[in-house]
C-alpha cells in the first residue's frame, strides 16, 4: 500500500553549507534595499504541508518564490508583512498560471494557484539557529 504524500528522499547534493547558507543571510541583512534598511525579514517559514500541495499540481516541475510585502492599516498606523508566494513552474520554466479569459486580474481556477502560506522571521523565527547570527 502507498503511503499518502511519499515523495523523494532528500538528496544531499541538493543541499549547500552551513558556512554557505550563513554567508548568504548575512548578505540579505548587509547589502539593504532600501526596504530592508527599515525592516529586518530574514527569512520564510513554509509548512511542508502546503509545499506539497503546490508539488502535487498536475505538470509542475519546479516552484518559483516572489517576493513581496503587504501593507496594512493598524490603528491608523501602517504595517508592512513581508510575503513569499509560491507558484508551480512547469517543465518549460514557466509560471503556471493562467488568466481568466474575463479579466486579465484574474486567475482560471483551473490553471494553478499563488500560493501565500509563509510567516515571515522576525516573528515565526528560530533564535538559536546559526544563521541567525
Amino acid at each position: 500500500m502507498e503511503q499518502p504524500n511519499k515523495g523523494p528522499k532528500p538528496n544531499p547534493r541538493n543541499t549547500i553549507s552551513l558556512k554557505t547558507a550563513k554567508k548568504w543571510a548575512k548578505e540579505w541583512r548587509d547589502d539593504e534595499a532600501s526596504y530592508n534598511k527599515y525592516f529586518e525579514c530574514r527569512a520564510f517559514n513554509i509548512p511542508k504541508k502546503d509545499l506539497i500541495e503546490v508539488l502535487q499540481e498536475d505538470g509542475v516541475a519546479s516552484v518559483r518564490a516572489y517576493i513581496g510585502v503587504e501593507k496594512l492599516k493598524v490603528e491608523g498606523e501602517n504595517v508592512f508583512i513581508e510575503k513569499l508566494m509560491i507558484v508551480g513552474v512547469d517543465k518549460n520554466g514557466k509560471d503556471m498560471l493562467t488568466l481568466s479569459s474575463e479579466d486579465a486580474d484574474v486567475l482560471d481556477p483551473e490553471g494553478g494557484g499563488i500560493y501565500d502560506f509563509t510567516d515571515p522571521c522576525p516573528e515565526v523565527c528560530d533564535p538559536k539557529s546559526p544563521l541567525n547570527d
